[in-house]
């Protein structure tokens, strides 16, 4: 494997500071970096070694960083609003790219990361391609179901320590705000309606068929409305983590797609 550089800071925001982790390849194919949005209950540390593979493989500089409230990034004491999804587009994640002094970059979200990787995508020119892994359309019945049971297992002794190795004294909040947000009645609506016709660039859309938060009708619901050139990859006995339970076959489509 390619010996990489690898970076660490700290954004500091009007909102709190947000950490930022790089891997960079001694040779570039491409300036274009590819940014990571992690899942709900995620953070950097949780991705693995997914970051570091991929930018072997694909001799590009990868990008990932903790939401406010998440894992190394600053505490928030509120619950997210209904409107967090749209919200990281349009106000936490440009300070990321500031930061960075990127100009084109690709967008690469897991879950619900996929819907704000979206939700960047309609809303900047800059970003030339997305991939989705997982990504919920809009609220679906197994996706209440599976939430649920998540519920339940948090509430068995020890879980929730589990949550704290990756957000320490936040992971409390972290499930809170998971389980309140998409448990509640008033966000049974929500859905991906309101930026995906804005979607222009390539989109590379990954779920699994055992999805466990949602069915096919995602991919599906996404790619029958993005308005750029789509690709759909449904993985067979998978679940709602592609990138590690088939990190093989995400890593050769995502080449694939680059290509």
């Amino acid at each position: 494997m390619e010996p990489l550089k690898i970076a660490e800071s700290i954004v500091e925001t009007p909102y709190g500071g947000i950490y930022i982790k790089e891997w960079v390849p001694a040779h570039l194919l491409s300036n274009v970096p590819i940014i990571m949005l992690h899942e709900s209950l995620g953070c950097v540390g949780l991705w693995k070694s997914f970051p570091e593979m991929l930018a072997s493989k694909l001799s590009r500089r990868i990008i990932a960083y903790d939401r406010l409230g998440f894992g190394q990034s600053d505490i928030v004491s509120k619950i997210p609003s209904f409107n967090f999804i749209e919200e990281e587009a349009l106000i936490f994640f440009p300070e990321i790219k500031k930061h960075l002094s990127i100009d084109k970059y690709i967008v690469l979200g897991h879950s619900v990361g996929g819907c704000m990787s979206l939700n960047i995508a309609a809303n900047d020119q800059d970003c030339t391609a997305v991939i989705s892994i997982s990504a919920q359309a809009f609220v679906e019945d197994i996706t209440l179901k599976g939430i649920q049971m998540a519920k339940k297992v948090f509430e068995k002794p020890g879980q929730i320590e589990k949550l704290e190795k990756w957000h320490g004294n936040k992971a409390r909040w972290v499930l809170k705000s998971w389980l309140d947000t998409w448990l509640s009645p008033d966000f049974s609506t929500w859905s991906l309606n309101y930026c995906m016709h804005d979607v222009l660039c390539p989109v590379l859309i990954i779920h699994g068929d055992n999805d466990e938060y949602g069915s096919n009708k995602f991919p599906e619901y996404i790619i029958d409305n993005v308005k750029g050139l789509s690709t759909k990859l449904i993985i067979k006995n998978c679940g709602h983590f592609p990138h590690k339970e088939k990190t093989n076959e995400v890593s050769d489509a995502i080449l694939n797609f680059m290509s």
